[in-house]
């Protein structure tokens, strides 16, 4: 799994719990249950396929943890952490009988926005807005964190401690995970050279990508052409 900066919420209807490994050597994995919060993280991880079971799954937008679950993501960053423990063992097995008595995605996606929308009734935005403005930037312009820091006139130290608070991340990884969800994009035209695709996503060189893609998705740029599908390119089918 490719990361993608941003918080995950899933939310698996029947079949095994989600489980998810320390990297691909790891035969054990964590059990965690079927409503799980996956935290921004600058690095892939590992997780088992769903098989034949249904899943919803719902991005939030930086600040909306702190909103909907009760804990900044700086709280989640970096691990998985099962829904009960943020809303409720109640609150959760409530949803997921819900959830398995409705039929159809379409219907089922309905039912966990309403049960987030019911979450949010009274509760303030949590994103700063100097912090709203940075983030809305298009991950085809490439910035940097001097440039950003200068641009929301607060002191250094404060906006590292604002964009952790509510990423889950330092601002030089969210912009590395832009870079690379840029090259993904442009890499998806087999026709475009990883040299042009390098350049035209933020990256010294060709090089450069490659050894941040690597340590970013787990595996060379090639091997992610080779192997992901392009309609799912952040997921990358580990080979037996």
């Amino acid at each position: 799994m490719i990361p993608t900066g941003l918080t995950h919420l899933v939310l698996r209807i029947g079949g095994p719990p989600i489980r998810t490994y320390d990297g691909a050597t790891d035969l054990r994995g964590h059990r965690l249950g079927h409503a799980v919060v996956g935290g921004a993280r600058a690095a892939y991880h590992v997780r088992e396929p769903s098989g034949v079971a249904a899943s919803v799954g719902v991005v939030l937008r930086p600040g909306a943890s702190e909103v909907l679950l009760g804990v900044p993501e700086s709280a989640l960053a970096g691990h998985h952490t099962p829904l009960e423990l943020l809303v409720g063992q109640g609150a959760v097995d409530a949803l997921l009988c819900r959830l398995h008595a409705c039929t159809g995605a379409t219907r089922r996606l309905a039912l966990v926005e309403q049960w987030l929308v019911a979450r949010s009734l009274g509760r303030e935005p949590a994103l700063h807005p100097v912090l709203a403005d940075a983030l809305s930037v298009s991950k085809h312009r490439v910035e940097r964190v001097r440039g950003m820091v200068e641009a929301s006139g607060l002191s250094h130290r404060h906006w590292i401690a604002l964009f952790r608070h509510s990423t889950g991340l330092l601002p030089r990884e969210w912009l590395r995970l832009r870079r690379v969800a840029h090259a993904i994009e442009l890499a998806s035209q087999p026709s475009l050279g990883w040299a042009d695709v390098a350049a035209a996503s933020g990256f010294a060189d060709q090089a450069h990508l490659a050894n941040t893609f690597r340590a970013v998705a787990g595996v060379a740029p090639s091997e992610w052409r080779r192997r992901a599908d392009p309609a799912t390119p952040n997921h990358v089918p580990i080979l037996g």
